[in-house]
């Protein structure tokens, strides 16, 4: 396992930046750059369980594992999703169970700083190293307008 990180410094509130980042309609937005019709399906509460989908319900299930307001979002990656269904753990899924990933804001002068770290497998290196930092400026773009 592999940890990636970025950090994008934005123009706006953190408030903001976290309202863009776990709102529904903007979290689609920025999440689009990974997959079209990316969603998530979750009360956002720590503790809870999230869904990462794509248009046609697969993806994943995680844990929201900490969850701050406004500061920090950690999620720890269990499982894959078909069909809207959560699957059983296979070996193949085992590899990356228990994966995290963080997003930690801090914010100076009404600028906020957001910091992202994933922990992956060596063969979505290059996927994410090339579609996070699109993602984090959608972000970005959309939190300074």
């Amino acid at each position: 396992m592999k940890k990636i990180k970025f950090t994008v410094v934005i123009g706006a509130s953190k408030e903001k930046v976290w309202n863009v980042l776990w709102n529904d309609d903007t979290y689609q937005k920025w999440t689009s750059v990974f997959s079209e019709g990316s969603k998530a399906v979750s009360d956002w509460k720590e503790g809870s369980k999230i869904h990462f989908l794509d248009a046609n319900n697969n993806g994943m299930f995680s844990m929201i594992d900490k969850r701050v307001e406004n500061e920090i979002m950690n999620f720890k990656h269990i499982g894959n999703v078909k069909d809207g269904v959560e699957q059983p753990l296979d070996a193949a899924t085992e590899i990356w169970s228990g994966s995290m990933e963080n997003y930690a804001l801090s914010e100076t002068d009404g600028i906020t700083t957001l910091k992202t770290e994933m922990d992956i497998i060596e063969d979505y290196q290059d996927f994410f190293n090339e579609k996070f930092p699109l993602a984090l400026d959608l972000v970005k773009k959309m939190a300074e307008e």
